[in-house]
């Protein structure tokens, strides 16, 4: 059996000095349903991220609202102190309930946010430390001056943002250096094209969420099921291999809270899509996604 390994993906520098594989895991499944209280299966959920490290997973994407608290609580139990593996979290985003985020983008809870995820996590320095969403309730201005206060004062090593668009980007950037940007991104959800595009021009890792979904490709006859056929493989993993060869500033980081199905997750960084096989995917890809912004 041939090693399931996320080395295979290949390595992303962010901010051009830190090194992570770039097929990470992200850290949102290993809750309740609406992503909200303890998971269903504690004990699995530890199971999945006592995995990692032997999957040669080393990026951990979490966040204070993944619960709330119960994802870094978690991740913290398991894996502290950590050994050579990277965790980025989020803020920003408050919970009411399953399923309902609020921003708040107020300065002194973000200072909140960033203090009581190194608390949970324990850490000294967040080594990524990414504004969940900018709260239009609240000058930006003032939401990017407290985060680069922060790194100043090395709370943070570097700052990602999520869900933005380049001229957010680029207001931030005259901040703080905007090292990762992660927004939804897939072979059918490709509304952030000229978002990963600015991203790779400018060397910013891009980090997907909701990586795996094929969406209307996953049915019988698509080049999606086809390709997965010819590969022994499941459409998922496909869909993965192309986000993973869309661009080298990819850093996808599907999620789960299941050993297995990580398992067959980083069994799709191993898989080496032809350039036929790219463009196939690629081609349908933006017919479907045409197809569903209209």
């Amino acid at each position: 059996m041939a090693t399931v390994n996320a080395a295979a993906s290949g390595d992303f520098m962010i901010g051009g000095d830190l090194r992570v594989t770039r097929l990470g895991f992200g850290a949102m499944r290993i809750t309740g349903k609406g992503i909200w209280n303890q998971p269903a299966d504690p004990a699995e959920a530890k199971r999945t991220l006592a995995a990692l490290p032997d999957l040669g997973i080393d990026l951990i994407d979490t966040a204070d609202s993944y619960g709330p608290y119960v994802s870094e609580d978690l991740i913290a139990e398991v894996l502290s102190p950590y050994k050579n593996i990277t965790i980025a979290t989020k803020g920003g985003l408050t919970r009411q309930g399953p399923d309902i985020w609020k921003p708040v983008g107020r300065p002194e809870y973000l200072r909140q946010c960033v203090m009581m995820s190194l608390r949970r996590l324990k850490l000294e320095r967040i080594d990524l430390w990414q504004l969940h969403r900018i709260d239009a309730k609240v000058p930006a201005e003032e939401q990017f001056g407290e985060i680069a206060a922060m790194q100043k004062e090395g709370l943070i090593r570097h700052v990602g943002l999520s869900e933005v668009s380049v001229a957010e980007i680029e207001a931030a950037s005259k901040h703080f250096p905007v090292t990762t940007v992660q927004n939804r991104y897939n072979l059918v959800d490709r509304k952030s094209e000229d978002v990963l595009d600015y991203c790779e021009k400018h060397g910013i890792g891009f980090i997907p969420w909701a990586p795996l979904s094929g969406g209307s490709l996953a049915r019988t006859g698509s080049a999606l099921t086809e390709i997965a056929g010819k590969l022994n493989t499941g459409p998922s993993q496909v869909a993965l291999a192309w986000v993973l060869k869309r661009s080298p500033v990819m850093i996808p980081i599907p999620g789960t809270g299941s050993a297995d199905h990580l398992r067959e997750n980083v069994a799709g960084a191993s898989i080496e899509l032809t350039d036929r096989e790219f463009g196939a995917l690629d081609a349908q890809g933006r017919e479907a996604w045409r197809a569903q912004a209209h």
